[in-house]
């Protein structure tokens, strides 16, 4: 049963988890944080650029 490739894999699987230096909650919860603020601050900039360029062409194409 050792020679399943399957168990195999979950043996090393675990055997490699193991060796992961995993964060603490607060590192985890402030790095959430930080992924949230950067996304929402993406959203509002590409969003932006995405009205600037639209009302741009609005003019540009005389559409109103």
């Amino acid at each position: 049963m050792s020679d399943n490739p399957v168990f195999r894999y979950l043996r090393e699987t675990r055997a490699e988890l193991s060796k992961v230096s995993w964060p603490t909650r607060q590192e985890a919860t402030n790095l959430t944080i930080v992924v949230l603020i950067t996304v929402v601050a993406s959203a509002a900039v590409l969003g932006s650029f995405d009205i600037l360029f639209g009302k741009l062409f609005q003019l540009i194409l005389g559409i109103s």
